[in-house]
């Protein structure tokens, strides 16, 4: 089966950024903000994207264009006879399956609220009625679903590229416009400081594991996503440089996202803290409240849509890249039934604040938060180690030396031999730390 290529270094750039942006950066990066002290918790989100998550993508790239294989095939291209660190191209797999098992719900969550305002029929919209509505669940989860598979049942460059494309551009001028409109909302200065002026005594333990968890989630490290792509591009530029405009274009949304969310929410006087309902609660509230909202909420609405659908195409890209480099079907099949097994699993979700109730952790919990368990705190950080391992072993793993060959094949930003410790000790070092103390302050029953 011929490899397929993107067309353009801008097309991989914002699918690779499409894929990290999306509900991670808008819906989750908020009510985490909100929930984990403000100000402080961005500190230190920005610096995990920049002490783990910059030298974990060049790694996941790295392994992909070198491999030119998906994650299911790439270990046993590059690793030595006889070794099992393939065992991860199939967890990583299940990770992409698990993360789609809830984000396609909370991406059609985001739909229906597009098409209420868009109907003007948002005056008595309530997060708590849409997620127990069986009805609303499943029919909004079908349509993403539906529509992420005929898009990739396309080729790479007339379907996932050029929509992606589009996409992107669109919601970085619409994040643009909604940021300035909140930020002159009254009282929008409270938001702005909560959320821009760190508290140094909110720093716990428990703060930094929630902002390394969330950086892996909001770039998609660790289960292959970025994998795929680097596995789509060319040796014209180097992965360290590459990897730097993802991230960066990453951070600016999801920052962008918080100068919307939490001057609405200090504006209206609505709370913070509100969890995963933050984005649905505080924003129609606002726009049910403020001239022209039905206008404003339907744009907003809007981009939030596209957000989270250039996530759901990019993971569902590199499930079904997988699939089909284990069973050599084409697109349009292997689109058929990767779409059949990820609304079968999405319906756990989708159903889960109503008919299939199931309490995994602590009271009120529900089969959302076991999905994310198992993505945000165990797969992605565990896998983004693996990987990284992987490369800087060189008795066991790829090796240091093969590693930085890739990444520094092109023009751009090059990986220095002086970063080997960074690489080889304190990565790994920070992830193992932080992962136990996650474990062990984990809101268990």
């Amino acid at each position: 089966m011929e490899r397929e290529q993107f067309g353009s270094r801008l097309g991989f750039i914002l699918i690779s950024a499409g894929c990290a942006i999306g509900c991670g950066n808008v819906w989750k990066f908020p009510w985490m903000t909100g929930q984990n002290g403000g100000g402080a918790f961005v500190l230190v989100y920005v610096i995990c994207l920049i002490v783990l998550g910059l030298p974990a993508m060049t790694v996941e790239f790295s392994l992909g264009r070198a491999a030119q294989a998906s994650p299911v095939k790439m270990y046993q291209k590059l690793e030595k006879p006889g070794s099992k660190w393939h065992i991860h191209g199939a967890l990583a797999l299940i990770g992409n399956f698990a993360l789609m098992a809830f984000y396609t719900v909370v991406t059609g969550w985001i739909l229906y609220y597009f098409v209420s305002f868009l109907r003007g029929h948002s005056a008595n919209l309530g997060f708590v009625e849409m997620i127990t509505n069986p009805g609303i669940n499943v029919g909004y989860l079908a349509a993403v679903v539906i529509i992420a598979f005929v898009l990739l049942s396309f080729e790479l460059q007339s379907g996932l590229e050029r929509v992606t494309k589009y996409m992107m551009v669109a919601l970085l001028a619409l994040m643009i416009i909604l940021a300035i409109r909140s930020m002159t909302l009254p009282g929008a200065g409270e938001g702005l400081k909560f959320y821009l002026l760190p508290d140094f005594s909110e720093i716990t333990p428990s703060v930094v594991v929630a902002a390394m968890n969330q950086a892996f989630f909001t770039l998609s490290i660790g289960i292959g996503s970025m994998a795929i792509f680097g596995s789509y591009i060319g040796k014209e530029y180097s992965l360290m440089g590459e990897s730097t405009n993802v991230i960066i274009l990453d951070t600016v949304v999801a920052i962008t996202a918080g100068l919307i969310i939490f001057p609405a929410c200090t504006s209206l006087g609505l709370e913070v803290d509100a969890g995963p309902g933050l984005l649905f609660n505080t924003m129609g509230a606002v726009f049910n409240t403020m001239p022209g909202g039905r206008i404003w909420g339907t744009v907003f609405f809007l981009f939030m849509t596209f957000a989270a659908f250039s996530t759901v195409l990019a993971v569902c890209e590199n499930i079904l890249a997988c699939v089909r480099e284990l069973t050599g079907w084409n697109r349009r099949k292997g689109s058929l039934v990767c779409g059949i097994v990820i609304f079968v699993a999405a319906l756990t979700t989708a159903l889960g604040y109503s008919v299939l109730h199931f309490q995994p952790f602590a009271e009120g919990t529900a089969w959302l938060d076991f999905w994310d368990f198992i993505v945000s705190t165990n797969l992605l950080p565990l896998g983004a180690l693996i990987m990284t391992l992987f490369c800087v072993s060189d008795k066991f793993g790829w090796g240091w030396e093969n590693f930085k060959a890739e990444a520094n094949a092109g023009t751009g930003m090059k990986v220095q031999d002086w970063m080997k410790p960074i690489f080889k000790y304190v990565v790994p070092i920070i992830i193992i730390v932080l992962y136990i103390i996650g474990l062990v302050n984990f809101p268990w029953k």
